[in-house]
């Protein structure tokens, strides 16, 4: 067993919001062939006949509104376009097209971000490992491709509900606890709360924990063996200021993201013992509708099949960027020759830490691990720190052999908390509702949702229904 492996007493997951390899990685091609990006060729139809090439003008917040989409209907069109037999992958400005009919604003989902824009990903994409062949778990939202990284499947539904979630297969917290192990999921704050998961805070309030817990336990060396991080999905007022939301999601500052991925590498690497037992991943839940030129794979089917859809769960989603960091990986690796996905989460932390496991989905059973990529005798002492303003995050001094990579910070008019609800912020919403509605009606809030629409009013919703699940 390589010696990386044997010290790894700790993975680390990051799982940020919607976004396509191509979106975020594909100029990486120019600086590494070996990266499965753009030529700049690639190109989309139109709706009236004329083709929309990619290009490197992303810009971090204002142009992808509204929301693109990325329901299961949605990234069918996008995946097949709207000509049957056509070729794969052509379908991204039709359904842009769909949400304003709008030819010029459709044009824009070929926008992708040179790797300058947003140094923090792409420098630990370069320093440490790339998945080029990283799916989400199936054509669809949030809620579904999340639940695969937690249960192994999502037990037949492509929707964003969340009382499907069945108990068939236990989640890989539960899992943890059952083995001896320890695990948690770490929510950004009591204002942005967990991502589809509130049915699992209500009944586990003790797995969960907000970021700044996990910043202290980075920091006393108590960070548990398994950890999932979820960040900040709302722009929200805090005390006498305003905290931008960091997920990525469109209309979010991209750059508010890549400094919370900064945050979350810079915590680990603080506590020198900690880095050395660590494996941390870094990818995102789905494409979010912005293009890619690889075709999903087809996959082992899952056990289940969506009722609605009709949809046998045999074929991936389309492809998000994924990073893995261990000072155990040699630098500038690229993974081409294998295929994963978010069940391969539950896979490798299930793997590492209880072995045989029997009660889990064909589709985790199936799933590829990613232990085996720190092959290095030794862990390596070129340390990667990240500069916000005048210092490094977590106050951390330099030491010999840092690499300083500045960051780029977000202008304060970033934060919009009267902008109009997101997509995925109502569906927040929703989920916590149905959540509430299992409350005792003294411990309900009685807020009338179909009245929340803005993101302070979202962000102060989930507040509220936070405080009752988890005082």
């Amino acid at each position: 067993m390589p010696p990386g492996i044997d010290q790894l007493k700790h993975i680390v997951v990051l799982m940020m919001e919607n976004r396509s390899f191509d979106h975020m990685f594909g100029y990486l091609k120019q600086q590494d062939q070996r990266i499965d990006g753009l030529t700049g060729n690639e190109t989309n139809p139109d709706t009236t006949g004329a083709l929309a090439p990619v290009n490197n003008q992303a810009a971090y917040q204002a142009q992808l509104q509204p929301d693109p989409g990325h329901h299961f209907e949605d990234v069918k069109l996008q995946i097949y376009g709207d000509v049957p037999g056509g070729p794969a992958m052509q379908g991204f400005v039709k359904a842009y097209y769909e949400k304003q009919n709008d030819v010029a604003h459709s044009r824009l989902i070929m926008n992708c971000f040179g790797p300058a824009k947003i140094p923090v990903i792409t420098t630990l994409g370069r320093k440490f490992l790339i998945f080029n062949r990283w799916f989400s778990s199936l054509p669809g939202p949030t809620v579904p491709n999340r639940a695969f990284a937690h249960f192994g499947t999502s037990f037949g539904h492509t929707d964003m509900d969340v009382f499907y979630l069945g108990t068939k297969y236990p989640t890989i917290y539960q899992r943890m606890l059952n083995a001896g192990r320890t695990a948690k999921i770490y929510y950004y704050d009591q204002t942005s709360a967990t991502i589809g998961m509130a049915f699992i805070l209500k009944n586990q309030p003790q797995i969960f924990a907000t970021f700044s817990q996990f910043q202290e336990d980075c920091d006393k060396g108590n960070l548990p063996d398994y950890s999932f991080i979820e960040p900040n999905y709302s722009d929200h007022d805090v005390g006498s200021g305003r905290l931008l939301a960091a997920d990525q999601h469109p209309d979010h500052n991209v750059l508010a993201g890549d400094q919370f991925i900064a945050a979350v590498y810079m915590s680990i690497l603080n506590n020198e013992e900690l880095w050395n037992s660590t494996l941390l991943l870094i990818n995102y839940d789905e494409h979010g509708g912005m293009y890619d030129h690889v075709e999903p794979p087809a996959c082992t089917p899952d056990e289940f099949q969506d009722p609605t859809t009709g949809f046998a769960f045999d074929r991936l989603g389309i492809r998000v960027p994924a990073v893995l960091v261990s000072p155990w990986i040699p630098e500038a690796t690229v993974i081409s020759d294998r295929t994963f996905d978010h069940a391969s989460i539950p896979a490798t932390v299930t793997k590492k830490f209880i072995g045989d496991y029997a009660a889990r989905s064909p589709r985790e059973l199936a799933a590829d691990t990613f232990l085996d990529f720190l092959t290095l005798p030794q862990p390596r002492q070129d340390y990667i720190a990240f500069q916000s303003g005048g210092g490094l995050f977590g106050g951390m001094p330099p030491k010999p052999g840092h690499t300083i990579v500045p960051t780029l910070t977000p202008p304060a008019s970033a934060a919009q908390p009267d902008r109009k609800i997101s997509q995925l912020l109502f569906d927040q919403v929703n989920s916590m509702h149905k959540v509430e509605m299992t409350l005792p009606a003294q411990q309900q809030t009685h807020i009338d949702i179909t009245q929340i629409t803005t993101e302070a009013q979202a962000a102060d919703y989930i507040s509220k229904v936070m405080a009752v699940l988890k005082p």
